[in-house]
C-alpha cells in the first residue's frame, strides 16, 4: 500500500510539473489560444463540456463495447476451426494474422460506403481492429496443448468434440483473455477512427471523435484538448477492465 502510494504521489507531481511547465510557456512564448491553450482554459472547457464530453464518452464506448463483444464471438469461431482443422489454419490463419497490418484509416471510407453513416458503420470498424489478436491468441492457446495430454484422452476414446471442450477450450482461456486485453484498448482507437469519417447519426451530439471533428472546425483548440482526456479514460477503462482481470487473475493467475 505504502508503495502505491509513493508511485501515485509520483505520479501526480511529474503531472502537476508538467501542467506548470506548460502555462509557462505559454504565458512566455505569448501564444495564442487557437494554437495552444492554457491548462486553465482546458480545464474551463472540461467543466463548461462536461455534459456533452459524458455523452460523447457514452457513445464511443458503447461502439467500442459492440465492435469487441462481435469480435470475441467471431474471432473464438474462426479459432475453433482453425484448431479443429489443420488445412484450414495454414491456409487462411496467415491472413487473418495479416489484419493487424490493415490501415483502418484506408478502410474505413470502404466501410462507411457499404455500410452508411451512423453507429453500425463505427461498429464495424471497431470489430475488424479488434479481430486480429483474438484470433491470435485463441488459436494459438487451442493448438498449443501438451501432446501427451491429447493422446492420455485418445487412449481412454476421448472423441474430437471431448477434447476440445474438456482440454483444449479451457487450456486457450488464459490465452484468450490476453487477447481480450489486447483488443480492448483498441477498440476505442477503433471507434474514434470510424467516428471521424462516420460522424453521428444523432442530431447535435456524437461520440468522441465526433467531437474532435467539431472542435477542430471550430477552432475551439481548449475543446479539442478537453477532449483528449474522455478518450484516454475510455481506453485505460477497457484495457484495465476490472472483471475481465479479475476473473483471469483469479483463475489462471495472469
Amino acid at each position: 500500500m505504502k508503495k502505491y502510494s509513493i508511485t501515485l504521489l509520483n505520479a501526480l507531481a511529474v503531472f502537476a510539473g508538467l501542467l506548470l511547465l506548460w502555462q509557462g510557456l505559454v504565458l512566455l512564448l505569448h501564444l495564442p489560444a487557437y494554437m495552444l491553450p492554457t491548462p486553465l482554459a482546458v480545464g474551463r472547457a472540461v467543466v463548461t463540456r462536461f455534459p456533452s464530453l459524458v455523452t460523447s464518452l457514452a457513445i464511443t464506448s458503447e461502439e467500442a463495447a459492440g465492435g469487441l463483444a462481435a469480435s470475441i464471438v467471431v474471432g473464438l469461431l474462426i479459432a475453433l476451426i482453425f484448431a479443429q482443422f489443420r488445412w484450414m489454419r495454414r491456409m487462411f490463419y496467415p491472413h487473418t494474422i495479416l489484419l493487424q497490418t490493415v490501415p483502418i484509416l484506408a478502410v474505413a471510407p470502404l466501410i462507411l460506403m457499404w455500410v452508411g453513416p451512423g453507429t453500425l458503420s463505427v461498429t464495424v470498424v471497431a470489430f475488424i481492429i479488434c479481430l486480429a489478436p483474438i484470433i491470435a491468441n485463441a488459436t494459438q492457446g487451442l493448438i498449443s496443448v501438451e501432446p501427451n495430454l491429447v493422446h492420455l484422452f485418445l487412449m481412454h476414446n476421448a472423441s474430437r468434440l471431448q477434447i476440445l471442450t474438456r482440454l483444449r477450450l479451457p487450456h486457450a482461456v488464459p490465452s484468450l483473455f490476453v487477447g481480450i486485453r489486447i483488443a480492448a484498448g483498441i477498440s476505442v482507437i477503433g471507434a474514434i477512427t470510424g467516428e471521424l469519417f462516420a460522424g453521428s447519426s444523432r442530431v447535435g451530439e456524437g461520440g468522441l471523435g465526433y467531437s474532435i471533428l467539431y472542435a477542430s472546425a471550430q477552432l475551439q483548440t481548449d475543446y479539442l484538448f478537453a477532449v483528449v482526456f474522455p478518450a484516454q479514460l475510455a481506453r485505460i477503462g477497457a484495457h484495465n477492465d476490472g472483471r475481465i482481470g479479475d476473473l483471469s487473475h483469479a483463475s489462471f493467475g495472469i
